[in-house]
């Protein structure tokens, strides 16, 4: 039943979502505290008056961990874009004249995909600042950033990611084949990877070598538009993350004699003094992802 209109619904506070991400973030109270600047009792004052005022839980908590509930991990979501665009829309009014240069990493792929949105909306809130964008291998990537060339950069990793880096989208692993296909069904298996050092090739070539299935490499790319030809004309099946799923390639698994491949993290890092302009187009690059998880497109 909607409400009446002399009852109009009630606003989420965004120092109170602040507080909510920092604790789903953190998955505790008192590092929370630490991070917005409060004591933990104010933080578990914000986090009772916002489950009072949605009338759902959360949190669960117990004496060793916090973690979300159902309906907190829909919540996550709409907090991280309302914090977004709380951000962008000051950028707007009390930092118009920033300018400066931002030089920014990403991967090959993500660089075709999300760039492009990212670049576009942070030139229409920040057009004196410029952006300089490297391409390449994550493992590059870290080093440049290592070698201070870079102010941030995104980058895959499988496993854990390293300190200060910010996990931006975790996400399956799958095969991926062309429609209608039979490169999948070659002994040798034929494979299409990356270069060495791609966390997608160790996963897909440390899974072959457990399931003992035999392969050959057929062809190599460090671009997706080259790794995408080779699926396309049925040369070879390729590790691939699921989100790249679609139209003419399709996912391949166990039931076409594959073997199952894991997960990897798309992780985001800024240098420890990050400038104005850097902020801004992390916040940026945070909203663009945030925005994938709701509704699956870039």
């Amino acid at each position: 039943m909607n409400a009446p209109l002399n009852h109009p619904l009630p606003l989420l506070e965004l120092d109170i979502l602040r507080t909510f991400v920092a604790i789903s973030e953190t998955g505790s109270f008192t590092l929370a505290a630490n991070a917005v600047f409060r004591t933990p009792s104010a933080v578990s004052m914000q986090i009772k008056k916002l489950e009072d005022i949605l009338g759902r839980q959360v949190f669960n908590r117990d004496a060793r961990s916090v973690s979300l509930t159902a309906d907190g991990e829909m919540l996550l979501g709409y907090a991280r874009r309302l914090l977004a665009l709380n951000r962008e829309a000051i950028a707007k009014f009390v930092m118009p004249d920033i300018s400066g240069v931002v030089r920014l990493g990403s991967p090959d792929d993500y660089g075709e995909r999300v760039l492009p949105q990212v670049l576009k909306r942070f030139a229409q809130s920040h057009p004196s600042v410029a952006v300089d964008v490297t391409i390449d291998m994550s493992s590059n990537l870290k080093r440049r950033m290592a070698e201070r060339q870079l102010d941030i950069t995104l980058f895959t990793v499988c496993r854990d990611a390293p300190a200060g880096a910010e996990i931006l989208l975790t996400e399956p692993i799958i095969w991926g084949g062309a429609r209608g296909g039979t490169a999948h069904l070659r002994d040798p298996l034929p494979v299409s990877l990356w270069e060495e050092g791609c966390v997608w090739r160790a996963d897909a070539l440390d899974a072959l070598g457990k399931a003992g299935r035999n392969y050959r490499v057929a062809y190599m790319s460090a671009h997706t538009a080259g790794q995408r030809a080779a699926i396309l004309s049925d040369l070879a099946v390729a590790p691939l993350p699921k989100s790249f799923i679609g139209d003419e390639i399709v996912a391949l698994g166990t039931r076409d004699g594959l073997p199952e491949l894991s997960h990897y993290n798309l992780a985001m890092m800024l240098v420890p003094d990050a400038s104005a302009p850097v902020r801004a187009a992390a916040d940026h690059i945070r909203a663009t992802f945030e925005m994938f998880r709701e509704t699956g497109k870039f």
